[in-house]
């Protein structure tokens, strides 16, 4: 018989230790030969990612530690393996330069820059016999905005080459079946990758070299994310005229054909360069992820038609055709994400990693629900209700509410197992993650909602939701926090200084300072450094917007307590602006607590930290929200 307690003071098996341990999981997978092989990031390991493939029951490592299977391409990393003329080529994270892995042992290709790390390789993958071919970024000034990019051929024996720089930004070109043609896609500022990109191709002469190149489609107002080869005059690429990422045929003469015209979106936002949504399965079928499900798209008659519906979340970083069927990293409602491998002929699901050993009645299967704003704005959302066997709460009582704000902003939740929201579930605390306007998955109008309008938007789609759960009776009105990292924590703080709709808040590695986080007036990586002038407006016309939506200008507002979590390391959000917020706190008389952690970047990758952060962040809520935290070390909080 379950005991009657409180929401929030719950105990639960589901430990910081266990979330930790499932943290960071495989990417960036593919077939090598008849084998299947991903990047697996190691939070035992001080966040090492190790690359490994699997083998008759079980896994292997490729590359034994001290190797990193990493990259800091655009901060946020690419492709960082590949396998060329049977040699494993990769990029590690210590220097960033680009490694082989041979009989003999390992070995750079790359020589080891003058300043450590100032020149990155990312998107690798195989090109001419003999080479190699990567995005090359390197340093050339003092500020991070001061960056050049080429794409380059590294040859397997040593030396290495420019191929093109059409654009301030590029993904790596792929070679056509032919050998005679090379297709990328670039993008300059302001753009991001999701307002518009350009498709390239060029004429590869007989010594390697790149001839000039035209552009075949894409645009300002039209993003290609994914280009492929078909023939040696075709490609298939996924990109969005009318609104949608669909899947078109690309003829080197100009020509254009969207192979199934569907208000779906078979794409996504290019974080990470060498990101993967399609592969052709022949006979004009296609394998496409549509919102991150997976689908197969037949021309025939144009249908997309999803397939093993159980997984509501396949990773664009990992994805493939291999042995009549498809592996890719996945997950859903009831299943974490793993390495599986789905036949498309018999339907048949195989774990390629074993699922792990979990008390399924603790884990909350999230329910896809749909709200509707004052304005009339759907706001998608995954809400996980509380779920314990071995408690039910007092009849009259209704149960805290977190409301998980993604990071991005162009970022997406999907209503799937997460054992860091189990962690609060299972002790008793709802959570919502929102897919507030500017989420990607619903369209590029959707995605368009929040330009100009960042820190307006989002905030009042989160407001809605959470006053939607407490009118019906769902959430306690009276015990609301918001949480979220990166651009989530940007909406948290804004949230926060600008709503009195919380009674607290989790803000981790934020943007606190708006203007700060500029390449024009502040010091951000350069890949961002112009995200701004959609989100916000361009300065300097927009300043005085900077000024009224920054959590850092607005802190004298702040009412409620705030929990900072914050890498030491972040190249993206630097600690400074935090740094800056919480010295504001200090004697005001509003709980603060401030966690630095040395060693991580942007993001928690280190079991340690993952630990300290999830433990810190619920004995912050019990003790602002009003309910014990039994097992779990008090957090200290200043005044």
């Amino acid at each position: 018989m379950s005991r009657i307690a409180s929401y929030g003071t719950w105990s639960s098996p589901i430990t910081a230790a266990e979330v930790a341990a499932a943290g960071g999981g495989p990417q960036w997978l593919d077939v090598v030969g008849d084998e299947v092989w991903w990047a697996e990031a190691r939070p035992g390991e001080q966040g090492r990612v190790a690359l490994v493939k699997a083998v008759p029951g079980g896994t292997e490592d490729v590359l034994p530690a001290p190797w990193n299977v990493r990259n800091r391409l655009h901060e946020y990393g690419g492709r960082p393996w590949a396998v060329a003329d049977g040699v494993v080529v990769f990029t590690h994270w210590a220097d960033q330069r680009v490694y082989a892995l041979r009989e003999t042992g390992v070995a750079p290709l790359t020589p080891e820059p003058e300043e450590p790390q100032s020149v990155r390789y990312g998107d690798l993958r195989a090109g001419r016999p003999g080479e190699v071919w990567a995005v090359r970024e390197r340093s050339v000034g003092p500020r991070p905005t001061d960056i050049e990019r080429e794409l380059v051929a590294i040859a397997l024996d040593g030396g290495e080459r420019v191929l093109a720089a059409s654009h301030h930004f590029l993904t790596v070109p792929k070679l056509s079946p032919d050998g005679r043609h090379a297709a990328w896609f670039g993008w300059d500022h302001p753009a991001m990758p999701w307002d518009g990109t350009e498709l390239c191709v060029a004429p590869v002469e007989a010594d390697g070299s790149f001839g000039p190149h035209r552009v075949l489609a894409g645009g300002a107002d039209v993003s290609v994310c994914q280009v492929e080869w078909e023939t040696s005059s075709t490609l298939l690429a996924l990109l969005d005229p009318d609104g949608w990422w669909n899947l078109h045929r690309v003829g080197l003469d100009g020509s254009l054909v969207n192979l199934a015209p569907v208000e779906r979106e078979l794409g996504g936002p290019l974080w990470k360069v060498g990101a993967r949504w399609f592969v052709p399965l022949g006979g004009g079928r296609h394998a496409v992820l549509a919102s991150g499900r997976l689908a197969v798209l037949d021309e025939a008659d144009g249908s997309v038609t999803p397939v093993a519906e159980e997984l509501t979340a396949w990773s664009s970083s990992g994805f493939a055709v291999h042995d009549g069927g498809i592996a890719g990293v996945a997950a859903g409602p009831v299943r974490e994400a793993a390495v599986v491998h789905f036949s498309l002929g018999e339907g048949v699901l195989t774990d390629l990693t074993p699922q792990p050993e979990l008390p399924s009645a603790y884990l909350p299967v999230p329910e896809e629900r749909v709200f509707t704003t004052d304005d009339g704005e759907t706001v998608p959302v995954a809400l996980y209700l509380p779920a314990n066997p071995d408690f039910a709460a007092p009849e009259d009582e209704r149960p805290p509410l977190l409301v998980h704000v993604h990071g991005g902003p162009t970022g997406q939740s999907f209503p799937v197992l997460d054992l860091s929201i189990a962690y609060f579930t299972s002790r008793g605390i709802a959570v919502a993650a929102v897919n507030y306007g500017g989420s990607t998955g619903y369209g590029r109008a959707y995605r368009e909602r929040l330009r100009e309008q960042w820190g307006v938007v989002d905030v009042a789609d989160c407001v809605a939701v959470a006053e939607a759960l407490v009118a019906a009776g769902l959430a306690d009105g009276d015990r609301l926090a918001i949480r979220g990292g990166s651009a989530g924590g940007f909406t948290a703080a804004a949230s926060l200084t600008t709503t009195k709709t919380y009674r607290a808040g989790t803000v981790m590695y934020p943007v606190l300072d708006l203007a700060g986080w500029t390449g024009t007036e502040g010091d951000t990586h350069d890949f961002e450094s112009r995200y701004l002038d959609g989100l916000v407006g361009p300065l300097p016309a927009e300043r005085q917007r900077y000024v009224d939506r920054s959590p850092l200008a607005n802190a004298a507002s702040l009412a409620e307590p705030v929990l900072f979590q914050q890498g030491l390391e972040d190249k993206i959000c630097p600690p400074e602006q935090a740094d800056r917020f919480v010295a504001g706190l200090a004697g005001r008389g509003i709980p603060y607590a401030y966690q630095r952690f040395a060693g991580e970047q942007h993001g928690f990758r280190q079991a340690a930290t993952i630990v300290a952060a999830l433990e810190a962040e619920l004995s912050f809520y019990g003790q602002v929200l009003g309910f014990e935290t039994p097992g779990v070390a008090r957090l200290e909080l200043s005044r």
